[in-house]
């Protein structure tokens, strides 16, 4: 009988080496030759023009990435536009799984309604509301302007606002429904021993859930602050960066130095340097979490 179970057990794993390795080599050509070819872009003398990139250039690109002062304000705008999104989307995420968990344990067919703003594409999203805040056609500058307020939502004035505000009313569902399913898989018991001693309502939300969810929490604000900080398909169809350079994501950034600059080396080398140091945040919060459920 134990040799039996060896047997299979040896045999498991075969099989799950197998699908490694097969993922492993689909992986390796999927990511890891586009990888390599931007690390070689990042170093040479490339333009949109010659992407052969011959020219061995060192860290020139990087050079002079850094010392672009528009590298600056676009990463000035883009950690604050993360900072603030993030706070927003997992705060109102959190609030809504306090209020709503009762009622959706009930009625689960509900989520899929809350998650219908993440189903649309961001590109349409912009699309969307550029039609419904321009200033001329707009229904909400109308309705404003009826009521007394003429603003102009896309103006210098209020655009920063409104690309937070967009950002915000599409993803919060996104934190919303990783916060509801790490609300879910907390124990019965817990709240059953909870309501004996007293720890009911707000105090079981703060004194006992807040704590289990917590790496649940932790996870879903680095991945929302590392999705707005790269954020770019809503802001550039709805304001290509502008007014001027105050929307301008390091994103759109890149797409920039790339497409109209024809700076190909320049805006690689900065990929580059977002990938480092995504990877690098990423890491640090996977082992902050792992670090602290095994406290």
């Amino acid at each position: 009988m134990a040799e039996t179970r060896v047997g299979v057990e040896q045999a498991e794993r075969a099989s799950a080496r197998s699908f490694l390795v097969g993922l492993c080599v689909f992986l390796a050509l999927l990511l890891g030759f586009p990888t390599l070819a931007n690390l070689w872009y990042s170093v040479s003398d490339v333009s949109i023009y010659d992407l052969t990139g011959t020219a061995f250039i060192g860290l020139a690109n990087y050079a002079t990435a850094i010392n672009n002062p528009n590298l600056w304000d676009a990463l000035g705008f883009s950690l604050k536009f993360g900072a603030i999104c993030t706070v927003l989307e997992v705060g109102l995420a959190l609030l809504l799984v306090f209020i709503l968990h009762p009622i959706l344990t009930k009625r689960p067919w509900l989520t899929g309604i809350l998650m219908l703003p993440m189903m649309v594409s961001p590109a349409l999203m912009g699309v969307m509301y550029r039609l419904i805040l321009n200033e001329f056609t707009g229904l909400v500058p109308a309705y404003l302007y009826m009521i007394g307020l003429p603003i102009n939502l896309l103006g210098r004035t209020w655009i920063y606002e409104t690309v937070i505000a967009i950002e915000v009313l599409q993803w919060t569902p996104f934190a919303f429904l990783i916060l509801l399913t790490a609300r879910q898989a907390v124990a019965g018991e817990l709240e059953e021993a909870s309501a004996v001693d007293g720890a009911t309502g707000a105090k079981f939300n703060t004194l006992i859930v807040l704590p289990v969810i917590m790496p649940s929490i932790i996870i879903v604000s680095f991945i929302r602050f590392i999705d707005s900080f790269r954020v770019f398909d809503h802001i550039f169809v709805l304001t290509g960066g502008g007014p001027g350079n105050q929307t301008t994501s390091i994103s759109i950034y890149i797409y920039k130095l790339f497409f109209t600059q024809s700076k190909v080396g320049e805006a690689v080398a900065v990929s580059v340097m977002l990938l480092i140091a995504s990877m690098a945040l990423l890491y640090t919060a996977l082992r902050f979490t792992v670090r602290k459920e095994g406290t």
